[in-house]
C-alpha cells in the first residue's frame, strides 16, 4: 500500500499563530543546537552524536531552567527536528553530494515541522 500525504492550508486563530511562531521557534532552535553540538563533536574527536543521545540530552536540556520554554511545544515535533539533523548528516556521509547539513535561518519564510 503506498504512503500519501496531505496538505492543507490553516487559518490560524491569534492564540494559534502565536503558539506556531514558538513552534516554529523552537524546532529551529533545538535544530541549530545539536547542529553546532555535532560540529563540535566530529572536529574534537572525529565521531558523532547519535539521535538516541541528542534525545536524551534534549529530556535534560527541557528541565533546565534556561530552556524550560521547550516544555510549552508540541514534544514531537522537537524529536523529529534531531531526526532531521541525524538524517541530514547520515545523507551527508553516505552521499556526499547532498552536501553538508546548514543551520536553519529565521529569515526563512518557509517555516514548516513535522508531528505524527
Amino acid at each position: 500500500m503506498p504512503n500519501k500525504a496531505y496538505k492543507f492550508r490553516l487559518y490560524p486563530t491569534p492564540a494559534q499563530k502565536i503558539l506556531l511562531a514558538k513552534t516554529f521557534g523552537c524546532v529551529r532552535l533545538v535544530y541549530n543546537h545539536w547542529l553546532d553540538r555535532k560540529i563540535s563533536q566530529y572536529k574534537e574527536d572525529q565521531t558523532t552524536l547519535s539521535y538516541t543521545f541528542c534525545a536524551k540530552e534534549l529530556a535534560v536540556l527541557k528541565k533546565t531552567e534556561e530552556y524550560a520554554f521547550l516544555k510549552e511545544v508540541d514534544s514531537i515535533s522537537l524529536q523529529q527536528s534531531l531526526r532531521h539533523l541525524d538524517q541530514a548528516f547520515q545523507n551527508f556521509f553516505n552521499q556526499p553530494k547532498k552536501g553538508f547539513p546548514r543551520f536553519k535561518s529565521k529569515r526563512n519564510r518557509k517555516n514548516s515541522y513535522s508531528t505524527v
